[in-house]
């Protein structure tokens, strides 16, 4: 049966109209966010909200650049989620082999089975344990401290990510490998690495991402503000009775840029790595 013109425009129109209603929904916030940090504070406190903006100002930025340590947040976030990321990918990367190749063996069944398990118990169940642990370990206002915890929480769910990549590499070429005098290590860095680098690559923005934009374990167990990560650090604009809106959403709008632009950049290699994920051969 052939589908009328009329039907199929009006099908396309209405597919269309939808998938603009939804990004008008989701793009919403963040478009609130950036209208009320380039507001002056006359227009943030006004009785009628507007997206408006009678006189718009940069104030707000500079505030929270030059007249507070968001600039040291930012740097203490990169360290710790670049660090994180790279200790969870490594990790990670042995774990979901082991889990890919020796899948059969109860020990790796066990072992998945206590991974999945791990993912089912809320983190702030961990949060008073992880405190007491960090604080006998001494390590408490430190980026190890962040480090290990959120390695803790992402090197369970990664490894089932990668998992799903390594399982689409034909096990020929690891035999083939071996015949010609590759090791397992040599096999894993030369060709398992390179060929699921799509992959791999999009579990390590997935796991960069989560700890960019991790709160509750940043706010406990980070005391020092020398070592406060950036998501903590936007709450030195929300005072106990008093809230610095245009500050509070300047910084949360400076906070998301970088993710935004390297999401943006990486989005060709995400989609590679994820359809490669999905689809088996």
């Amino acid at each position: 049966m052939v589908t009328p013109q009329s039907h199929r425009l009006l099908a396309r129109g209405l597919t269309y109209i939808i998938l603009l209603g939804f990004s008008v929904f989701c793009l919403f916030p963040f478009l609130w966010m950036v209208d009320t940090a380039l507001k002056p504070v006359s227009e943030v406190m006004s009785s009628r909200p507007t997206f408006w903006i009678s006189a718009p100002t940069l104030s707000n930025f500079g505030k929270v650049v030059l007249d507070s340590a968001f600039l040291t947040y930012i740097g203490n976030s990169l360290i710790v989620s670049l660090a994180s990321t790279v200790l969870t990918l490594t990790l990670a990367i042995f774990a979901s082999y082991a889990l890919s190749r020796w899948g059969y063996l109860s020990v790796a069944r066990t072992i998945g089975g206590a991974l999945v398990v791990s993912q089912m118990i809320p983190g702030v169940l961990l949060l008073i344990p992880l405190y007491m642990l960090m604080r006998n370990l001494d390590l408490l206002s430190t980026y190890s401290a962040l480090i290990i915890v959120y390695c803790t929480f992402m090197v369970p769910l990664v490894t089932f990510m990668l998992k799903g990549f390594f399982d689409a590499v034909p096990r020929e070429l690891e035999e083939a490998a071996e015949m010609d005098g590759c090791s397992r290590l040599g096999f894993m860095f030369r060709i398992l690495v390179p060929l699921s680098a799509p992959g791999i690559l999009a579990t390590g923005v997935f796991a960069f991402i989560a700890a960019w934009n991790e709160f509750m374990f940043g706010y406990v167990l980070v005391n020092e503000d020398a070592r406060r990560t950036l998501t903590p650090g936007i709450m030195i604009f929300k005072g106990s009775h008093q809230t610095d809106w245009g500050a509070l959403t300047a910084a949360s709008v400076l906070a998301v840029v970088p993710v935004a632009i390297g999401f943006v950049y990486l989005q060709r290699f995400l989609v590679e790595g994820l359809s490669n994920g999905a689809v088996k051969g």
